[in-house]
Order: C-alpha cells, then structure tokens, then sequence
C-alpha cells in the first residue's frame, strides 16, 4: 500500500487555518519534479475522486486500480469521513488529500501512476492536489480536470489527441487535450514524476471511449454509489 515517504508526515501537514495550508503548499512545491515517465513500466494506474454528501456533511473518497492495458479493475478501495477544511479554492487537497490517503491505506496493490481528479502545476501556487499527492508519496501523479483553474488555453483541434497548451503569465502550466473528436477537452498537468507528454500519452491510453479518463470514471462511480448505500442506511 502507498506511503507518505519519510520525513515529510511531520505533523505539520494539515493545518486547519488556510493561510497555514497555503504556507505549507509553498514550503513543498520546490519538491515537485518534472521528469519523463516509462509508460512501458506503468502497468497499474490508480484513479482517485471523491463524493459529497447533500451539503458537505460527509464525503466518501475512492480509488480504482486498472490495468491500462485492458483497462480490467484489479483493486479497489474507499474511505469515508467528515470533511476538516473549510471549502477554499486552491486548497481542495487539505480538505480532500487525507481521506484519499486513507482509501490508498485500503489498496492492496501498489500503483505504478495515480490519476487525480484535479490539478497539479496548473494552481495559483504551482502546487495542487496532484502535485501534493505525488510529493507526499513520491510516485508519479498527473492531474486531470474539466476545466482549467488558472491560465488560458485556446481550444484545440478537433480530433482526439489534439492539444494547446495551457498558460499562465506566460508559463505553460498544462495543455488542453481533447481526449475524444469533437468533445470538449480536459485540461492535464504534471503532478510530479512525470512531464506533460507522458502525461497526455498515459491519459490518452486510459480514455478509450469516454471525456473522462476510465480510471476516474471509475472511482467516481465507486464512490457515488458508497454515499447512496450510506444515506439509505440511514434511512
């Protein structure tokens, strides 16, 4: 199962106060690293969502392990908490991060790339929920979003595979990438351990027939369903 590596879980990694988690995200963006990854050495990738309960009182995060090759499930995992952050753009990983932990503590298997549904470099402070996800674990992250929170893209062409780059201040923070001809794009980038080629040639592997890459697609249905079973449990 993965692991926050050493000397990082140091007790000061979750603040409740967002002008301290957004101190911590500067304190640990300097160790985000861009960097080809081995796609032939990727052969388990972890999708990660997470669902919220009718107004924010509880949330169920998920991960999904497939086979990128055949896209088969091979493990799966889900934790459900109370949400400790406060709802504040740019600081969805303190408020997401440690239940998706959680569920990664639940895997069985140990995944060679994570799918995050979010950002990574593309953040006000270079530093978003994919970025803090492969920091922490030190394995390679991207993210992958509807739609883009910092910067401009212009739309890309219309076939699948086609791409722009995603700008902020003139730094290229990702791209927009159309993963199915004709459809709106998703806009991916680097987390850490990987670099935005590898990463729109992984995300293109895992979305065969939909928007959204198969893995997330997956994680977010596992984890809707959770939330139902729980709230029927209620009655």
């Amino acid at each position: 199962m993965p692991r926050i590596i050493d000397g990082l879980d140091d007790g000061g990694l979750w603040p409740a106060d967002p002008g301290a988690a957004a101190t911590v995200q500067e304190r640990l963006a300097g160790r985000v690293r861009t960097e080809p990854l081995d796609l032939g050495g990727v052969s388990l990738v972890a999708g990660l969502d997470v669902s919220y309960a009718p107004g924010d009182t509880a949330l169920v995060a998920a991960a999904v392990v497939m086979d990128p090759a055949t896209l088969e499930v091979v493990d799966s995992a889900v934790a459900a908490t109370e949400p400790r952050f406060p709802y504040v753009p740019g600081l969805f990983a303190f408020r997401e991060l440690p239940s998706l932990l959680k569920a990664l503590e639940g895997l069985g298997t140990e995944p060679d790339a994570y799918v995050c549904d979010g950002f990574g470099l593309a953040h006000p402070r270079r530093f978003g929920l994919a970025c803090h996800l492969g920091v922490l674990l030190d394995r390679p992250v991207l993210g992958a979003a509807k739609s883009a929170f910092v910067g401009r893209a212009e739309a890309p062409g219309p076939e699948r595979g086609s791409w722009t780059p995603l700008l902020d201040g003139g730094e290229v923070v990702g791209r927009s990438l159309r993963t199915r001809a004709g459809v709106k794009p998703v806009f991916v980038s680097v987390g850490h351990r990987v670099d935005l080629d590898s990463a729109c040639e992984l995300l293109l592997r895992l979305t065969p027939r939909y928007r959204i890459p198969e893995p997330i697609r997956r994680a977010d249905r596992l984890s809707r369903d959770r939330l139902a079973e729980a709230s029927a449990a209620k009655g």
